[in-house]
């Protein structure tokens, strides 16, 4: 793909996807995230014990139902007014906010973990989130990331932006949105250009293929002893 600016298109993609998203999340349609990432990202926030968690790109809300049924205190922020509209129709914290939005510090309410599940598609407003991130976490908070892991994901190994696809998922889908790829060292140069110390890393596999499932970052503005 050429070099356009593609992160408003995912936004517009979303759009036109809440329904099927909704039904696909509700309806556990999505096989990896029901025997793999789903369980994953939830024992990564677990592991940390926060008292308070902040959904960035919520969707409609899983998440933080999740960590509600399971004591801890989490919101949910997404760009989306659909998706926002199913999330708080269950319950829940749930604002609708824009990632430029809360790049620019609209958010101005510290957490002790942020978590982005799959969440972070794009190219320069990633960068620009992560920068807002460490201004969001307390002081030894840290901020969780769960990714498609680079290594297995079928593409190029170069960053760059990608074609979209829905394939596996049913046909009540439109419009995929791209998405850009990052290689393991970008990932971390990216880290670090935006003053976040990795911690630890995870690699859920796929019990089936033996691969893994994704990759889950967990990072925190100071090193964490």
């Amino acid at each position: 793909m050429d070099n356009r600016d593609y992160d408003g298109v995912i936004v517009q993609s979303w759009h036109k996807n809440v329904d099927a998203w909704t039904k696909a999340i509700r309806s556990a349609e999505i096989h990896s995230r029901v025997t793999v990432t789903d369980a994953a990202i939830v024992n990564a926030v677990v592991a940390e014990a926060p008292e308070l968690v902040l959904d960035l790109g919520c969707g409609e809300g899983w998440l933080v139902r999740a960590l509600s049924d399971l004591g801890i205190n989490a919101m949910g922020i997404d760009a989306v007014p659909g998706l926002i509209a199913r999330a708080s129709a269950l319950g829940g914290s749930f604002t609708q906010m824009s990632y430029r939005e809360f790049a620019e510090g609209q958010w101005g309410r510290k957490v002790d973990c942020v978590v982005c599940n799959f969440s972070l598609l794009g190219n320069e407003i990633v960068v620009d989130v992560l920068h807002a991130i460490v201004d969001t976490l307390t002081a030894q908070g840290c901020c969780i990331i769960q990714t498609l892991h680079p290594n297995y994901s079928g593409e190029p190994y170069c960053d760059g932006w990608r074609e979209g696809s829905w394939a596996g998922f049913s046909d009540e889908f439109t419009d995929p949105a791209p998405w850009y790829f990052r290689t393991m060292s970008s990932w971390l140069s990216l880290f670090s250009r935006a003053g976040l110390h990795l911690r630890e890393m995870l690699e859920p596999l796929n019990n089936t293929t033996g691969q893994p499932a994704s990759v889950i970052f967990v990072v925190s503005s100071r090193c964490k002893r």
